[in-house]
Protein backbone atom coordinates (compact mmCIF):
# COMPACT_ATOMS: atom_id res chain seq x y z
CA UNK A 1 0.00 0.00 0.00
CA UNK A 2 1.09 3.54 -0.68
CA UNK A 3 1.07 6.27 1.93
CA UNK A 4 -1.99 7.83 0.36
CA UNK A 5 -3.82 4.50 0.39
CA UNK A 6 -3.15 4.28 4.12
CA UNK A 7 -4.22 7.84 4.70
CA UNK A 8 -0.78 8.91 5.89
CA UNK A 9 -0.73 12.70 5.88
CA UNK A 10 2.54 14.50 5.44
CA UNK A 11 3.61 18.14 5.60
CA UNK A 12 1.46 20.27 3.34
CA UNK A 13 -1.68 18.14 3.55
CA UNK A 14 -4.75 20.09 4.60
CA UNK A 15 -6.62 17.11 6.05
CA UNK A 16 -6.47 16.44 9.78
CA UNK A 17 -8.32 14.41 12.37
CA UNK A 18 -9.08 16.01 15.72
CA UNK A 19 -8.76 12.66 17.50
CA UNK A 20 -5.03 12.43 16.68
CA UNK A 21 -3.89 14.48 19.65
CA UNK A 22 -0.78 12.53 20.69
CA UNK A 23 2.51 13.67 19.17
CA UNK A 24 5.79 11.79 19.27
CA UNK A 25 8.65 14.16 18.49
CA UNK A 26 11.99 12.53 17.72
CA UNK A 27 15.14 14.51 16.94
CA UNK A 28 16.96 13.38 13.79
CA UNK A 29 20.37 11.75 14.41
CA UNK A 30 20.57 13.98 17.46
CA UNK A 31 24.20 13.69 18.58
CA UNK A 32 25.49 13.89 15.01
CA UNK A 33 23.13 16.75 14.19
CA UNK A 34 24.46 18.82 17.09
CA UNK A 35 28.05 18.19 15.99
CA UNK A 36 27.31 19.01 12.35
CA UNK A 37 25.48 22.18 13.37
CA UNK A 38 28.67 23.34 15.04
CA UNK A 39 30.87 22.03 12.22
CA UNK A 40 28.90 22.79 9.03
CA UNK A 41 31.74 21.55 6.83
CA UNK A 42 30.65 18.02 7.82
CA UNK A 43 27.13 18.43 6.45
CA UNK A 44 26.34 15.64 3.98
CA UNK A 45 29.41 13.65 5.04
CA UNK A 46 29.89 10.32 6.78
CA UNK A 47 29.87 11.23 10.47
CA UNK A 48 29.83 8.90 13.48
CA UNK A 49 29.64 9.84 17.15
CA UNK A 50 30.96 7.24 19.56
CA UNK A 51 34.01 5.70 21.17
CA UNK A 52 37.05 5.82 18.91
CA UNK A 53 39.02 3.15 20.77
CA UNK A 54 39.39 -0.46 19.78
CA UNK A 55 36.27 -1.41 21.78
CA UNK A 56 34.34 1.76 21.03
CA UNK A 57 30.71 1.58 19.94
CA UNK A 58 28.53 3.85 17.81
CA UNK A 59 26.24 6.24 19.68
CA UNK A 60 24.84 8.02 16.62
CA UNK A 61 25.49 8.10 12.88
CA UNK A 62 24.62 10.51 10.10
CA UNK A 63 21.99 9.34 7.64
CA UNK A 64 24.73 9.07 5.02
CA UNK A 65 26.51 6.56 7.26
CA UNK A 66 23.25 4.79 8.11
CA UNK A 67 22.65 4.23 4.41
CA UNK A 68 25.81 2.09 4.47
CA UNK A 69 24.54 -0.02 7.37
CA UNK A 70 26.01 1.84 10.35
CA UNK A 71 23.73 1.95 13.39
CA UNK A 72 23.81 2.71 17.10
CA UNK A 73 25.44 0.14 19.41
CA UNK A 74 27.50 -1.25 16.51
CA UNK A 75 31.21 -1.81 17.28
CA UNK A 76 33.16 1.14 15.92
CA UNK A 77 35.58 -1.16 14.12
CA UNK A 78 32.70 -2.66 12.14
CA UNK A 79 31.21 0.78 11.47
CA UNK A 80 34.47 1.97 9.92
CA UNK A 81 34.57 -1.11 7.73
CA UNK A 82 31.14 -0.18 6.38
CA UNK A 83 31.87 3.55 6.17
CA UNK A 84 35.62 3.93 5.56
CA UNK A 85 36.83 7.49 5.84
CA UNK A 86 33.99 8.52 8.16
CA UNK A 87 34.69 11.33 10.60
CA UNK A 88 34.52 9.91 14.13
CA UNK A 89 33.69 12.31 16.97
CA UNK A 90 33.97 11.16 20.57
CA UNK A 91 30.97 13.27 21.57
CA UNK A 92 30.20 16.20 23.88
CA UNK A 93 27.41 15.30 26.27
CA UNK A 94 27.18 18.81 27.71
CA UNK A 95 26.23 20.14 24.26
CA UNK A 96 23.60 17.45 23.80
CA UNK A 97 22.06 18.19 27.18
CA UNK A 98 21.96 21.91 26.39
CA UNK A 99 20.27 21.26 23.05
CA UNK A 100 17.82 18.85 24.70
CA UNK A 101 16.82 21.43 27.30
CA UNK A 102 16.17 23.97 24.54
CA UNK A 103 14.05 21.54 22.55
CA UNK A 104 11.99 20.37 25.54
CA UNK A 105 11.33 24.02 26.46
CA UNK A 106 9.88 24.58 22.98
CA UNK A 107 7.58 21.58 23.41
CA UNK A 108 6.27 23.01 26.69
CA UNK A 109 5.37 26.28 24.98
CA UNK A 110 2.68 24.36 23.10
CA UNK A 111 1.45 22.06 25.89
CA UNK A 112 2.29 21.38 29.53
CA UNK A 113 1.68 17.66 28.88
CA UNK A 114 5.19 16.63 27.80
CA UNK A 115 6.66 13.23 28.62
CA UNK A 116 10.39 13.03 27.78
CA UNK A 117 11.43 9.51 26.83
CA UNK A 118 15.12 10.25 26.48
CA UNK A 119 17.42 13.15 25.73
CA UNK A 120 16.10 13.42 22.16
CA UNK A 121 12.44 12.35 22.09
CA UNK A 122 9.16 13.01 23.88
CA UNK A 123 5.43 12.41 23.78
CA UNK A 124 3.11 15.43 23.79
CA UNK A 125 -0.63 15.54 24.46
CA UNK A 126 -2.03 18.55 22.57
CA UNK A 127 -5.74 17.88 23.17
CA UNK A 128 -6.00 21.03 25.27
CA UNK A 129 -3.99 23.20 22.87
CA UNK A 130 -5.96 23.06 19.65
CA UNK A 131 -8.06 26.16 20.36
CA UNK A 132 -4.94 28.22 20.92
CA UNK A 133 -2.55 26.79 18.33
CA UNK A 134 -4.70 25.02 15.76
CA UNK A 135 -5.11 21.39 14.75
CA UNK A 136 -2.66 18.70 15.93
CA UNK A 137 -0.90 18.65 12.56
CA UNK A 138 -0.60 22.45 12.62
CA UNK A 139 0.90 22.26 16.12
CA UNK A 140 3.35 19.64 14.84
CA UNK A 141 4.35 21.89 11.95
CA UNK A 142 4.85 24.85 14.28
CA UNK A 143 6.98 22.77 16.64
CA UNK A 144 9.19 21.62 13.78
CA UNK A 145 9.62 25.20 12.55
CA UNK A 146 10.44 26.52 16.02
CA UNK A 147 12.93 23.75 16.77
CA UNK A 148 14.79 24.38 13.53
CA UNK A 149 14.71 28.17 13.84
CA UNK A 150 15.97 28.24 17.43
CA UNK A 151 18.36 25.30 17.54
CA UNK A 152 19.35 24.63 13.94
CA UNK A 153 18.23 21.02 14.36
CA UNK A 154 15.49 19.01 12.66
CA UNK A 155 12.95 16.63 14.14
CA UNK A 156 10.37 14.16 12.89
CA UNK A 157 6.85 14.13 14.32
CA UNK A 158 4.30 11.35 14.39
CA UNK A 159 0.70 12.37 15.13
CA UNK A 160 -1.86 9.77 16.17
CA UNK A 161 -4.55 8.91 18.70
CA UNK A 162 -2.25 6.68 20.81
CA UNK A 163 1.36 6.81 21.98
CA UNK A 164 2.32 3.56 20.28
CA UNK A 165 1.07 4.59 16.85
CA UNK A 166 2.51 8.11 17.18
CA UNK A 167 5.94 6.63 17.82
CA UNK A 168 5.62 4.31 14.83
CA UNK A 169 4.57 7.26 12.67
CA UNK A 170 7.58 9.39 13.62
CA UNK A 171 9.87 6.52 12.71
CA UNK A 172 8.16 6.13 9.33
CA UNK A 173 8.68 9.76 8.31
CA UNK A 174 12.34 10.16 9.29
CA UNK A 175 14.31 12.22 8.72
CA UNK A 176 12.78 15.70 8.96
CA UNK A 177 9.18 14.62 8.36
CA UNK A 178 5.64 14.77 9.66
CA UNK A 179 3.14 11.91 9.49
CA UNK A 180 -0.44 11.98 10.76
CA UNK A 181 -2.36 8.74 11.35
CA UNK A 182 -6.02 9.64 12.01
CA UNK A 183 -7.81 7.32 14.41
CA UNK A 184 -10.01 5.99 11.60
CA UNK A 185 -6.92 4.85 9.70
CA UNK A 186 -4.99 3.34 12.60
CA UNK A 187 -5.91 -0.27 11.83
CA UNK A 188 -5.02 -0.14 8.09
CA UNK A 189 -1.72 1.52 9.02
CA UNK A 190 -0.83 -1.09 11.63
CA UNK A 191 -1.91 -4.08 9.59
CA UNK A 192 0.41 -3.13 6.74
CA UNK A 193 3.49 -3.35 8.97
CA UNK A 194 5.83 -6.31 9.59
CA UNK A 195 5.24 -8.05 12.90
CA UNK A 196 8.62 -6.84 14.15
CA UNK A 197 7.23 -3.30 14.31
CA UNK A 198 5.18 -4.15 17.40
CA UNK A 199 6.62 -3.01 20.71
CA UNK A 200 7.94 -6.03 22.59
CA UNK A 201 8.71 -8.12 19.50
CA UNK A 202 12.45 -8.65 19.62
CA UNK A 203 14.54 -10.92 17.43
CA UNK A 204 13.68 -14.08 19.36
CA UNK A 205 9.93 -13.41 19.45
CA UNK A 206 9.90 -12.42 15.79
CA UNK A 207 11.63 -15.68 14.87
CA UNK A 208 9.00 -17.65 16.80
CA UNK A 209 6.15 -15.80 15.11
CA UNK A 210 7.61 -16.11 11.63
CA UNK A 211 8.18 -19.80 12.27
CA UNK A 212 4.41 -20.11 12.69
CA UNK A 213 3.70 -18.16 9.52
CA UNK A 214 2.98 -14.83 11.21
CA UNK A 215 4.91 -12.21 9.22
CA UNK A 216 2.71 -9.11 9.43
CA UNK A 217 0.69 -7.31 12.08
CA UNK A 218 -2.42 -8.21 10.07
CA UNK A 219 -1.63 -11.91 10.38
CA UNK A 220 -0.96 -11.57 14.11
CA UNK A 221 -4.18 -9.64 14.66
CA UNK A 222 -6.14 -12.48 13.07
CA UNK A 223 -4.37 -15.29 14.94
CA UNK A 224 -6.68 -16.97 17.51
CA UNK A 225 -5.73 -15.88 21.05
CA UNK A 226 -5.15 -19.46 22.20
CA UNK A 227 -2.74 -20.10 19.34
CA UNK A 228 -0.89 -16.84 20.00
CA UNK A 229 -0.57 -17.71 23.69
CA UNK A 230 1.03 -21.05 22.80
CA UNK A 231 3.66 -19.22 20.77
CA UNK A 232 4.61 -16.31 23.03
CA UNK A 233 2.81 -16.92 26.33
CA UNK A 234 -0.42 -15.57 27.79
CA UNK A 235 0.77 -12.13 28.89
CA UNK A 236 2.76 -11.34 25.76
CA UNK A 237 0.01 -12.72 23.54
CA UNK A 238 -2.56 -10.37 25.07
CA UNK A 239 -0.13 -7.45 24.84
CA UNK A 240 0.61 -8.02 21.15
CA UNK A 241 -3.06 -8.55 20.29
CA UNK A 242 -3.95 -5.21 21.88
CA UNK A 243 -1.26 -3.38 19.93
CA UNK A 244 -2.20 -5.11 16.68
CA UNK A 245 -5.72 -3.70 17.03
CA UNK A 246 -4.52 -0.23 18.02
CA UNK A 247 -5.46 -0.54 21.69
CA UNK A 248 -3.11 1.57 23.81
CA UNK A 249 -4.69 3.52 26.67
CA UNK A 250 -1.47 4.89 28.17
CA UNK A 251 -1.70 8.64 28.86
CA UNK A 252 1.12 11.13 28.45
CA UNK A 253 2.76 11.25 31.88
CA UNK A 254 4.29 14.59 32.81
CA UNK A 255 6.02 13.13 35.87
CA UNK A 256 7.83 10.07 34.67
CA UNK A 257 9.71 7.88 37.12
CA UNK A 258 12.81 6.13 35.87
CA UNK A 259 12.18 2.42 35.39
CA UNK A 260 15.80 1.45 35.95
CA UNK A 261 19.27 2.86 36.45
CA UNK A 262 22.25 1.12 34.90
CA UNK A 263 25.95 1.40 34.32
CA UNK A 264 28.10 -0.74 32.04
CA UNK A 265 31.65 -0.91 30.74
CA UNK A 266 33.08 -2.25 27.49
CA UNK A 267 36.70 -3.25 28.07
CA UNK A 268 39.54 -2.30 25.73
CA UNK A 269 40.77 -5.90 26.10
CA UNK A 270 38.78 -8.93 27.18
CA UNK A 271 38.88 -9.48 30.94
CA UNK A 272 39.33 -13.05 32.17
CA UNK A 273 40.05 -12.44 35.86
CA UNK A 274 37.05 -13.03 38.10
CA UNK A 275 38.50 -10.71 40.74
CA UNK A 276 38.90 -7.92 38.20
CA UNK A 277 35.28 -8.29 37.17
CA UNK A 278 34.18 -8.11 40.78
CA UNK A 279 36.14 -4.87 41.25
CA UNK A 280 34.44 -3.40 38.19
CA UNK A 281 31.05 -4.48 39.53
CA UNK A 282 31.85 -2.76 42.82
CA UNK A 283 32.58 0.50 41.01
CA UNK A 284 29.43 0.20 38.89
CA UNK A 285 27.25 -0.59 41.91
CA UNK A 286 28.56 2.57 43.60
CA UNK A 287 27.86 4.65 40.49
CA UNK A 288 24.31 3.27 40.18
CA UNK A 289 23.64 3.81 43.88
CA UNK A 290 24.84 7.41 43.70
CA UNK A 291 22.43 8.07 40.84
CA UNK A 292 19.61 6.49 42.83
CA UNK A 293 20.33 8.73 45.79
CA UNK A 294 20.39 11.83 43.62
CA UNK A 295 16.97 10.88 42.26
CA UNK A 296 15.56 9.97 45.68
CA UNK A 297 14.95 6.38 44.60
CA UNK A 298 15.76 2.90 45.87
CA UNK A 299 15.98 -0.37 43.94
CA UNK A 300 14.25 -3.63 44.78
CA UNK A 301 16.00 -5.64 42.04
CA UNK A 302 19.63 -5.86 40.92
CA UNK A 303 20.65 -7.29 37.54
CA UNK A 304 24.01 -8.09 35.96
CA UNK A 305 24.81 -8.33 32.24
CA UNK A 306 27.89 -10.00 30.76
CA UNK A 307 28.89 -10.05 27.11
CA UNK A 308 31.42 -12.67 26.13
CA UNK A 309 34.18 -12.18 23.56
CA UNK A 310 31.95 -13.79 20.88
CA UNK A 311 29.28 -11.08 21.54
CA UNK A 312 26.85 -13.55 23.13
CA UNK A 313 25.16 -11.83 26.08
CA UNK A 314 23.79 -13.27 29.31
CA UNK A 315 22.00 -11.59 32.20
CA UNK A 316 20.62 -12.51 35.57
CA UNK A 317 18.75 -10.64 38.27
CA UNK A 318 17.98 -10.98 41.97
CA UNK A 319 15.44 -9.36 44.26
CA UNK A 320 16.70 -7.59 47.36
CA UNK A 321 15.22 -8.23 50.80
CA UNK A 322 14.24 -4.57 50.86
CA UNK A 323 14.75 -1.69 48.38
CA UNK A 324 18.11 -0.01 48.77
CA UNK A 325 20.10 2.96 47.46
CA UNK A 326 23.36 1.75 48.99
CA UNK A 327 26.28 0.76 46.79
CA UNK A 328 27.45 -1.97 49.15
CA UNK A 329 24.03 -3.65 49.16
CA UNK A 330 23.73 -3.48 45.38
CA UNK A 331 27.28 -4.79 45.01
CA UNK A 332 26.72 -7.82 47.23
CA UNK A 333 23.72 -8.88 45.17
CA UNK A 334 25.50 -8.20 41.87
CA UNK A 335 28.67 -9.98 42.99
CA UNK A 336 26.71 -13.13 43.73
CA UNK A 337 25.19 -13.00 40.25
CA UNK A 338 28.65 -12.63 38.70
CA UNK A 339 29.77 -15.68 40.71
CA UNK A 340 26.94 -17.64 39.12
CA UNK A 341 27.58 -16.42 35.57
CA UNK A 342 31.35 -16.21 35.21
CA UNK A 343 34.03 -18.86 35.43
CA UNK A 344 37.67 -17.86 35.92
CA UNK A 345 39.43 -17.56 32.59
CA UNK A 346 36.38 -16.98 30.40
CA UNK A 347 36.90 -13.74 28.44
CA UNK A 348 34.38 -10.95 29.05
CA UNK A 349 33.97 -8.06 26.65
CA UNK A 350 31.35 -6.05 28.57
CA UNK A 351 29.86 -6.06 32.05
CA UNK A 352 27.00 -4.01 33.46
CA UNK A 353 24.96 -3.52 36.62
CA UNK A 354 21.31 -2.44 36.58
CA UNK A 355 19.00 -1.39 39.41
CA UNK A 356 15.29 -1.94 38.69
CA UNK A 357 11.85 -2.02 40.33
CA UNK A 358 12.49 1.47 41.65
CA UNK A 359 10.50 3.06 44.47
CA UNK A 360 10.68 6.33 46.34
CA UNK A 361 13.51 6.00 48.85
CA UNK A 362 11.16 6.70 51.75
CA UNK A 363 8.99 3.72 50.81
CA UNK A 364 11.75 1.20 51.50
CA UNK A 365 10.61 -0.93 54.45
CA UNK A 366 12.65 -3.12 56.77
CA UNK A 367 12.46 -6.87 56.85
CA UNK A 368 15.50 -7.64 58.99
CA UNK A 369 16.30 -5.32 61.87
CA UNK A 370 20.05 -5.87 61.78
CA UNK A 371 20.27 -5.46 58.01
CA UNK A 372 18.15 -2.31 58.19
CA UNK A 373 20.40 -0.79 60.83
CA UNK A 374 23.56 -1.64 58.96
CA UNK A 375 22.16 -0.56 55.59
CA UNK A 376 21.07 2.77 57.04
CA UNK A 377 24.50 3.26 58.62
CA UNK A 378 26.27 2.46 55.38
CA UNK A 379 23.83 4.62 53.41
CA UNK A 380 24.68 7.53 55.71
CA UNK A 381 28.38 6.90 55.07
CA UNK A 382 27.84 6.86 51.32
CA UNK A 383 25.91 10.13 51.51
CA UNK A 384 28.91 11.66 53.27
CA UNK A 385 30.99 10.29 50.41
CA UNK A 386 28.57 11.89 47.91
CA UNK A 387 29.19 15.26 49.54
CA UNK A 388 32.95 14.75 49.47
CA UNK A 389 32.89 13.75 45.81
CA UNK A 390 30.74 16.76 44.93
CA UNK A 391 33.24 19.06 46.63
CA UNK A 392 36.60 17.46 45.88
CA UNK A 393 36.03 15.18 42.88
CA UNK A 394 35.57 11.46 42.26
CA UNK A 395 38.93 10.48 43.77
CA UNK A 396 38.15 12.04 47.15
CA UNK A 397 36.67 8.92 48.70
CA UNK A 398 35.93 5.37 47.61
CA UNK A 399 35.67 1.79 48.89
CA UNK A 400 38.99 0.26 49.93
CA UNK A 401 38.41 -2.62 47.52
CA UNK A 402 38.79 -0.22 44.59
CA UNK A 403 42.13 1.25 45.61
CA UNK A 404 43.89 -1.29 43.43
CA UNK A 405 42.11 -0.19 40.24
CA UNK A 406 44.80 2.38 39.50
CA UNK A 407 42.45 5.30 40.04
CA UNK A 408 43.49 6.53 43.48
CA UNK A 409 45.04 9.96 43.76
CA UNK A 410 47.13 11.24 46.66
CA UNK A 411 44.87 12.11 49.54
CA UNK A 412 42.12 9.66 48.54
CA UNK A 413 40.44 7.87 51.42
CA UNK A 414 39.05 4.32 51.19
CA UNK A 415 35.86 3.26 52.93
CA UNK A 416 36.45 -0.09 54.60
CA UNK A 417 33.72 -2.69 54.23
CA UNK A 418 32.48 -4.82 57.10
CA UNK A 419 30.03 -7.71 56.78
CA UNK A 420 26.33 -7.31 57.42
CA UNK A 421 26.57 -9.33 60.62
CA UNK A 422 29.41 -9.71 63.10
CA UNK A 423 31.41 -12.89 62.77
CA UNK A 424 30.80 -15.56 65.37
Amino acid sequence: MSRKQLGMREVGDAYDDGSATILHVDMDAFFVAVEVRDRPELRGELVIVGGAGGRGVVSSASYEARALGVHAAMPMARALQLAPGATVISGHMHKYREASHAVMAIFREFTPLVEPLSIDEAFLDVSGSVRLFGSPSEIARRIRREVHARTGLTCSVGVASTKFVAKLASGKCKPDGLLVIPESETIPFLHSLPVGALWGVGETTETKLRGRGIHTVFELAHTPPAALERIVGKSMGAHLANLAWGRDSRPVEVTRREKSVSHEQTFEDDVTSHAALQREVRAQADAVAARLRRAGLAAATVAVKLRWSNFATVSRQARLERPSDTGLTLYRAAAQLVDELHAEGRPVRLIGVRAADLVEAGQATSLLLWDEQHDDEWSAAERVADAAVAKFGKAAIRPASLLGRGERRDGGTGLSERPNRPST
